[in-house]
Formats: structure tokens, sequence, C-alpha cells
């Protein structure tokens, strides 16, 4: 498969992918879509023992994300976007990882396909369908895939090692970050209303 079929399907790869990680961002950023904004995932990231505090780590988290999958969507500087979107997926999937592999036990499995992808387009560049081919492909160039690449799986890395132990988490806070938006279910009361 090559030229235009190419091009449509790096386009809706790009749009697709980029726009789900972007509507993630604003859920941290700005509290759109359910989101709880930075104050709620801050102390969801604070309850998994992320080093930095958690609102400064939600807002870094959302700015990978609203700002690598805007840019992802766009095809604009898409080795820097794609390398952000893996790196924050990356860290992700790791808090993911105890629930197992399937999205639907809250397991790793959307934030790893996330990352796949955004190392994809980081690599093979989003074809002529994008800004980044309109602009000549001055912020796209092998070396920033490579660059970006080792510095958002660095920064991924020292995230995942300098973490504590996770801490529990607020019911309407776990709710926000659960796949399915549920709230765990309370232990039953010994208590008997009057």
């Amino acid at each position: 498969m090559t030229g235009k079929w190419l091009d449509a399907g790096l386009l809706l790869l790009r749009l697709g992918v980029g726009a789900a990680v972007a509507a993630h961002g604003a859920q941290k950023l700005f509290g759109w879509f359910g989101g709880y904004g930075p104050d709620g995932t801050g102390q969801f990231m604070d309850s998994l023992g992320f080093a930095g505090g958690g609102k400064r780590n939600a807002m870094l988290s959302g700015m990978a994300e609203f700002g690598g999958g805007t840019c992802l969507a766009l095809g604009l500087a898409t080795p820097a976007a794609g390398a952000a979107v893996t790196g924050n997926m990356i860290v992700a999937a790791t808090t993911h990882a105890p629930n197992g592999f399937f999205n639907t036990a809250g397991g790793y499995e959307l934030p790893a396909t996330y990352a796949v992808v955004g190392t994809s387009l980081a690599v093979a560049g989003p074809g002529r369908l994008s800004f980044d081919h309109a602009l000549r492909d001055v912020l796209n160039r092998r070396w920033m895939a490579i660059a970006g690449l080792a510095t958002t799986i660095g920064g991924a890395a020292y995230m995942i090692t300098t973490r504590r132990p996770p801490e529990p988490v607020p019911d309407e806070v776990a709710a926000a970050e659960s796949p399915a938006g549920e709230v765990p279910a309370e232990a039953p009361s010994d208590e008997v209303e009057a």
C-alpha cells in the first residue's frame, strides 16, 4: 500500500487516536468530558505515589495527552507528539498493570495500545495529509523521533522507579480514572437506620 491510501490510513489513525488521547488530557486539564480537572486528578496521582506532587503531575500528564494528542491528530511535530503520548502512556500502563491486560478489568490494554500507536507515528511520520508535510517536514525529522522517544521513555522510567506504594483513593476519584466510570461498591453497613 503506497501513496494516497497510505496517507489516508495514517490520517485516520492520527485523527482517531489523537482525538481520544487529547480528550483524556482535557479531562485532566479542564475537567471536560466528565473529568476531575487538575485538583481531582492530582489527588488520584498523589494516591498512586508519584514524586513531585499530584497536581503538578496531573498538569504534566494532561499537557502530554492534550498537546500530544492534538498534534498527532493534526500531523504537527509528529515525532515530538508521538513521543509525548508514548512516554505518558508507558507510565499510565504501569498504574493499570496490577489489573491485568484487558481494559474491561481496568488493565493496561488501552494505554499500551496508545503507546504503540504514538511510537509508530513518531517513527513512520504523519503522511502527506498533515501540517508537517505542508510545512515541508521542518518539525518531522527522523532524529527528532529518536531524541523524543529516548527522552520521554527515560522520563517515564524515572517516574516509575521513584513511585511510592499506592494509597487508598476516594471512590469518586477512582471512578473518574476507571475505564467504565464505576464507583467501587461500599461495604455493607452493620448499622440499622431508625
